[in-house]
Parts: structure tokens; C-alpha cells; sequence
């Protein structure tokens, strides 16, 4: 079995706040941080997440989903609407 079979098969892997942000950082290169995580999650607006016992913990591919639909169409100006 290859590593990419083994990872596709194993569970999914969570990310605490501070991880998420630093994945988003990284991965999209858009600022992102724990703190601004944690009041998207009291206000709305932010990905999407789970808890684990009473913490809030993320899936990479909501990170993705989110940080892909802030993204705006392509555009030739600042003047473009």
C-alpha cells in the first residue's frame, strides 16, 4: 500500500485554533490567526469546525473550503467591480 492509500484511509486530521491559522497562513499565504479564528466562531463567517471535548478543532479541507470562497474572481484592475 502506498503512503497516499495509507493517508486517504486514515481518519481525518484535526488542527487546534492555532494550528488552523498557521495552516491558512501557510497553505493560501493570507493572514489568518488564533485569535481572529476565535472570533469568527462567536460571530460567524469563519470555517468550519468541530469540538473535541471543549475545544474547537478543524479539518484542512474546511480550512481550504473557507479560505477558497474569500477569494475574489480574477481581475485585470482595482477599477474592476
Amino acid at each position: 500500500m502506498t503512503d497516499a492509500e495509507l493517508i486517504s484511509k486514515s481518519p481525518a486530521r484535526f488542527l487546534r485554533r492555532a494550528d488552523a491559522a498557521t495552516y491558512v497562513q501557510q497553505r493560501w499565504g493570507m493572514p489568518c490567526s488564533r485569535a481572529w479564528l476565535a472570533k469568527l466562531a462567536v460571530t460567524g463567517g469563519g470555517p468550519l469546525f468541530q469540538k473535541a471535548g471543549k475545544f474547537p478543532v478543524y479539518m484542512t479541507a474546511n480550512l481550504d473550503d473557507w479560505a477558497q470562497s474569500r477569494l475574489s474572481s480574477l481581475k485585470r484592475s482595482t477599477s474592476d467591480a
